[in-house]
C-alpha cells in the first residue's frame, strides 16, 4: 500500500512563508516525479509544483520566484512557499508518479493539507 502524507500547513499571516513537506511510503521501485496541487474555496484544482528526476522542476506562473519545490534522497518533497497573500488559501494536495512494478506507473494523491493566508 502506497501512501503520501502532507503535513506544514496552517494559518500564517499574509507576507508570511510556510514549509509543506510530503512523505511517500509503502512498497514501490521508484518515484518518477512528486508534485503539489491546491485547491482553493470554491475553485478547481490546479497545478502548482513539479519536480522530476530530482532536479527538473516546474511552476505555475502564479507561484513564480515566491514557491521552491525540492526533494531529499528519500521518498520525500517540500513546497517552500514565502511571500503568501490570501489568494494562496487552499487544500494543498501532493501528488506523485509512483513505480511499483518498472514500466507500470500509478498517480497517487495525499489527503491534502489547509493552508489559510488571513490578518
Amino acid at each position: 500500500q502506497v501512501q503520501l502524507v502532507e503535513s506544514g500547513g496552517g494559518l500564517v499571516q499574509p507576507g508570511g512563508s510556510l514549509r509543506l513537506s510530503c512523505v511517500a511510503s509503502g512498497s514501490f521501485f521508484t518515484i518518477s516525479g512528486m508534485g503539489w496541487y491546491r485547491q482553493g474555496p470554491g475553485k478547481r484544482r490546479e497545478f502548482v509544483a513539479e519536480i522530476r528526476s530530482g532536479v527538473r522542476t516546474k511552476y505555475a506562473d502564479f507561484v513564480k520566484g515566491r514557491f521552491t519545490i525540492s526533494r531529499d534522497n528519500a521518498w520525500n518533497t517540500y513546497l517552500e512557499m514565502n511571500s503568501l497573500t490570501p489568494e494562496d488559501t487552499a487544500v494543498y494536495y501532493c501528488n506523485a508518479g509512483i513505480i511499483r512494478t518498472p514500466g507500470y506507473e500509478d498517480n497517487y494523491w495525499g489527503q491534502g493539507t489547509q493552508v489559510t493566508v488571513s490578518s
